[in-house]
Formats: C-alpha cells, sequence, structure tokens
C-alpha cells in the first residue's frame, strides 16, 4: 500500500487476523476517538487522533502523549470515524480500511459505516470496512472481485432493489437476478475462491467472513 492508503481506526471489535494485517503495511493511520485502543496491539502510531473522546478513558491518552490530538465538542453533527475519514481524504487518500467498523456496541455506528462507505464508493474511493472476522465492501453498479478463501460465506445486502446481479465462483451463483429491496435472498452463500460481482443498478454490501467455513 502507498501513502495514499489509509488506515481509520474505530471503536468496534478488532481481531487482529492476517488478512487484517495485511493491509497494514506501509498505511497512514488516523484514530478516531477509542479506536486507539486497538493501535498498540498491531503495532500502530496513528499520525492524528480526532474525536470527542468520550469513550477515551484518561489511562489510553496518558499512554499516547506525542500523537497529536484534534478534540471535537460532544454535540456535534458527525461521528468520529466519518471525522477521521474526512481527516484521511483531505490528506489525499485514495483506498481506505475502517477498521474496527463493524460490530461493538454501538449498533446505529456500525450501520452508518456500512452506508457512509457505499456514500464513499460513489465518490471513487476505494474502502473496506473490517473487524477482522467480518469484511465489508460496497457493491456499485459495474463489476467487483473479492479473494475468499474456498468455503467461506458471505452475503450480499441490497440497500436498494438490485438489478442485474450476477455472482460467479460462489456455490450459489446468479446471472442477471433482480432482488427486491428487504429481499433475503442472497444472504449466506458460500466462496469458492475469487468471487466476481456485476450490478446493472442499485447499492449493496458484500458482507463476507472469510474464516467461517462453516457453509451456509
Amino acid at each position: 500500500m502507498d501513502n495514499q492508503a489509509f488506515i481509520i481506526l474505530m471503536g468496534g471489535t478488532l481481531t487482529p487476523t492476517d488478512r487484517l494485517l495485511s493491509h497494514l503495511e506501509n498505511a497512514r493511520v488516523i484514530s478516531a476517538d477509542g479506536g486507539m485502543r486497538h493501535a498498540k496491539g498491531l503495532g500502530l502510531t496513528p499520525e492524528m487522533w480526532v474525536g470527542d473522546f468520550d469513550s477515551t478513558p484518561e489511562a489510553l491518552i496518558a499512554e499516547w502523549p506525542d500523537v497529536p490530538r484534534q478534540p471535537y465538542p460532544t454535540a456535534k453533527n458527525e461521528t468520529d470515524g466519518e471525522i477521521a475519514t474526512a481527516e484521511a481524504l483531505g490528506r489525499g487518500a485514495k483506498r481506505l480500511v475502517l477498521a474496527g467498523a463493524l460490530g461493538g456496541e454501538r449498533s446505529d455506528h456500525a450501520f452508518m459505516h456500512l452506508l457512509y462507505a457505499a456514500s464513499l464508493a460513489e465518490r471513487g474511493i476505494d474502502v473496506l470496512l473490517t473487524s477482522g472476522e467480518e469484511e465489508a465492501y460496497p457493491l456499485l453498479p459495474g463489476s467487483r472481485t473479492i479473494d475468499l478463501p474456498e468455503g467461506s460465506l458471505f452475503s450480499v445486502l441490497g440497500l436498494d432493489t438490485l438489478t442485474g446481479l450476477s455472482i460467479e465462483g460462489a456455490r450459489y451463483p446468479l446471472t442477471d437476478f433482480h432482488l427486491p429491496f428487504g429481499s433475503s435472498r442472497t444472504v449466506s452463500n458460500v466462496a469458492e475462491g475469487t468471487v466476481r460481482f456485476t450490478l446493472s443498478s442499485g447499492r449493496a454490501i458484500i458482507l463476507a467472513r472469510p474464516y467461517d467455513l462453516t457453509g451456509a
């Protein structure tokens, strides 16, 4: 990864799996509030730490005295994760890994991160959300491929009605499929290696579990 790739440390669940660690090399790092608790375990030193610090214990702040902090008021209009991402984009980010964006105690934040990732993808930003154990990728009209271990689970979650959805390299392939909004038809598929997705219209999230080989 080059200096246009940024890791954003967020406050959700994070497991330092091999797939997660593979994204860290040469990436720049910004922490969002309590996401800083993941930095030491990943061997990372963020170049900036932003947020209202309402979920950051004083002991953690004392542990990182040399990382520049940019505080925001608690009564603000954006999440700490969105603020951190905006800082990365302002520094030239072309690829974002939102680490700790899934799971955690706040389902509203996790869901908002999925929607925000789709909006970033519409702006041409390559974005991955990860907890280490789970990964999420925006799917927009066009095509994309994702390299997944054979036998691992993935789902396509439509944010709109999807048309022209095709899935290749999976146990349950689809060709030019119409997926109504709210349908569960594309939940719990199984990768056979590299999976190729094609979409004519709509927006979706691909949610993958690369370490879950239990089958659909």
